[in-house]
C-alpha cells in the first residue's frame, strides 16, 4: 500500500452533547476514522465518553447511537463506556506515581489562585510549589494529582494532516490527573482508554491539537507507544465562519429530517477535507479503497448545499423504488397524511416518475400527492378563469382523444399529445397549464405524460370529467 500505513483499531470518541444532537463536525470525524480502519484493514471502535454525568443521560447516549446508525457506520465491537473504567484510570495514575511522572499537589484553592496571578505577570503557566516537595510533607487536606511534565526541550506531534507541531514543553502546564474526588480527567482518561483499546491511530478533530501533546506526555510518562495523530480542520459555514446556527442545519439527525438519504450524506463529508482527484459521486467501496488520512487538507471545509443537493439528488435517482416508497410514506405520514392501503402502489409507480427533479426525500414526498389526492379534487381558486370555453373544448377533445389510447405510457402518452397539438394547430402550452392543474389540482406534479401514467387511466379520465362538469 503505497504512502499508507496498516492500522490495528481507531476509535471514535463521542461525548453526548448539551444540546442532544450530534454535531454533523463529530459525524464526519467518525466517517474518516470508519473509512481509514476500513482501509488498512483495522478496526473501527467507538467510545463513548460520558465522565460528564449530567450530560450523559441515556437518551443523549441514544442520540449518538442512532446518528451512527443512521450513517451506516457500525463499529466492529461493542461500545466502551468510559465513565464505567474509572478505577483503571485510577490505577494508570498510581503507576505515575510509583515511576516519578506524577505528583500530588497540596496546594488550596486560595494558593491557586495566588500562583495563578503570579503565573500571568510572568508570562509563564502555573507550577505548583508541590511539585518538587517530599511526600513525607504532606498536610492533612484534598490534593490533586499533577502530571509532572518536563520543564525543558519541547513535545513533537507528528501531526498526519497538519505535519510535524512543535510545543515548547516550558508552557505546557502540569495538567491533573485526578480532581480533589479521586475522578479522572479527561485527558488521563483518553490516554488510558486508547492504549488498552489498542488504537494505533487518532483521528479527530483539530480543536484537540492542543491536548495531543499533553497526551503525549502521558504516553512517554507512563512508557506507553504513541500513537499517530491525525487532527482534521473545522467545518465552516458556506461564509467561511464556523459553523454555527445561522448557516442552518448542524446536527445529523437534522440532515435526516431535511430528506437526505444517508449514502449521500457519506458522499458528501468524504469530500469535505478530502477526495480523490476530480470525483464528486464514488461508493462506499472506492472511498475505502482511496481513502488514505495523509491526503485530507489542513485548511478548513466549506458546508455547500448546492453541492449536496446534488449528491442526495443523485442517490434518490439511484435508489430502489420500494426504499424511496416506505421512505415516502414516512414522512407523509409525520405530515399526518392518512394513507390507503391501495396508496403505497400508487406511490411506487408514481416516484420513477418524479424523482429526477427532488433534491431531497421531502421534495419526492411533495411530488407524489398529486397521485393520491381523492375525487372530487378541490381546485385551486383561479382553477375556473383557466377553464375558459376555448380551454374546456380543447380540453374535452384530448379527453376524448386519450380514452381512446391502447399505449398508455409515458413515450405513447407524450406521442399522442403531440399528436393532439399538431391536430389543433397549437403549442402544447396553450393546454398544458389548465391540463396539469385539472389532473393535480394545483398539487406539483410532472410532465403531462408522466402524470397521465401516474394516475393511471380511469383516473385521469375521472378527474377530467370532474373538471369539464364544473360551472363558470
Amino acid at each position: 500500500m503505497s504512502a499508507k500505513s496498516r492500522s490495528g483499531p481507531v476509535v471514535t470518541r463521542i461525548a453526548p452533547s448539551p444540546t442532544g444532537m450530534m454535531h454533523i463536525g463529530t459525524a464526519r470525524v467518525a466517517l474518516f476514522n470508519w473509512l481509514y480502519a476500513r482501509h488498512t484493514g483495522g478496526k473501527f471502535l467507538l467510545r463513548i465518553e460520558d465522565t460528564d454525568r449530567e450530560r450523559s443521560t441515556e437518551a443523549a447516549v441514544q442520540v449518538i447511537f442512532d446518528g451512527l446508525n443512521w450513517l451506516g457506520l457500525e463499529a466492529d465491537e461493542a461500545p466502551v463506556f468510559q465513565f464505567a473504567r474509572a478505577e483503571r484510570h485510577r490505577a494508570a495514575v498510581d503507576e505515575l506515581l510509583a515511576r516519578g511522572g506524577a505528583y500530588r499537589d497540596f496546594m488550596t484553592p486560595e494558593e491557586l489562585d495566588a500562583e495563578r496571578e503570579v503565573a500571568r505577570a510572568q508570562g509563564r503557566v502555573v507550577r505548583s510549589p508541590w511539585r518538587d516537595r517530599s511526600p513525607n510533607d504532606a498536610p492533612d487536606r484534598p490534593f490533586v494529582v499533577r502530571l509532572k511534565a518536563p520543564l525543558t526541550g519541547e513535545t513533537l506531534v507528528d501531526d498526519q494532516v497538519k505535519g510535524p507541531v512543535r510545543f515548547e514543553n516550558e508552557n505546557l502546564d502540569d495538567l491533573i490527573l485526578l480532581r480533589t474526588d479521586g475522578s479522572p480527567t479527561y485527558n488521563l482518561a483518553v490516554v488510558v482508554d486508547d492504549h488498552e483499546m489498542g488504537v494505533t491511530h487518532v483521528i479527530r478533530g483539530d480543536d484537540h491539537l492542543n491536548n495531543a501533546a499533553r497526551q503525549t506526555l502521558i504516553y512517554q510518562g507512563l512508557g506507553w507507544d504513541v500513537p499517530v495523530w491525525a487532527h482534521l480542520p473545522m467545518i465552516n459555514g458556506p461564509d467561511g465562519k464556523k459553523l454555527s446556527k445561522r448557516h442552518g442545519s448542524q446536527a445529523v439527525s437534522e440532515f435526516a429530517d431535511m430528506g437526505y438519504l444517508p449514502e449521500a450524506l457519506r458522499n458528501y463529508l468524504a469530500k469535505l477535507g478530502w477526495g480523490h482527484g476530480d470525483d464528486e459521486i464514488f461508493s462506499d467501496d472506492q472511498a475505502i479503497s482511496w481513502f488514505d488520512i495523509k491526503d485530507v487538507v489542513s485548511a478548513p471545509a466549506r458546508l455547500d448545499w448546492d453541492k449536496l443537493n446534488h449528491l442526495n439528488n443523485h442517490y434518490i435517482r439511484e435508489a430502489d423504488a420500494g426504499r424511496l416508497t416506505a421512505l415516502t410514506e414516512e414522512i407523509l405520514k409525520s405530515r399526518d397524511w392518512k394513507l390507503k392501503s391501495t396508496d403505497r402502489a400508487l406511490i411506487e409507480r408514481t416516484i420513477p416518475l418524479v424523482r429526477d427533479g427532488a433534491k431531497t426525500l421531502l421534495d419526492l414526498a411533495d411530488g407524489v400527492v398529486f397521485v393520491l389526492r381523492t375525487r372530487p379534487l378541490e381546485l385551486p381558486p383561479n382553477a375556473l378563469e383557466m377553464l375558459t370555453d376555448e380551454v374546456r373544448g380543447r380540453l374535452t377533445r384530448l379527453r376524448d382523444d386519450v380514452a381512446e389510447a391502447n399505449d398508455w405510457t409515458v413515450p405513447g402518452l407524450e406521442a399522442r399529445i403531440r399528436a393532439f397539438a399538431e391536430r389543433e394547430g397549437v403549442g402544447i402550452g396553450k393546454f398544458g397549464a389548465p391540463l396539469r392543474m385539472v389532473l393535480g389540482g394545483g398539487s406539483p406534479a410532472p410532465d403531462l405524460a408522466s402524470t397521465l401514467v401516474s394516475l393511471g387511466k380511469d383516473e385521469s379520465l375521472g378527474r377530467l370529467d370532474d373538471a369539464l362538469s364544473l360551472v363558470r
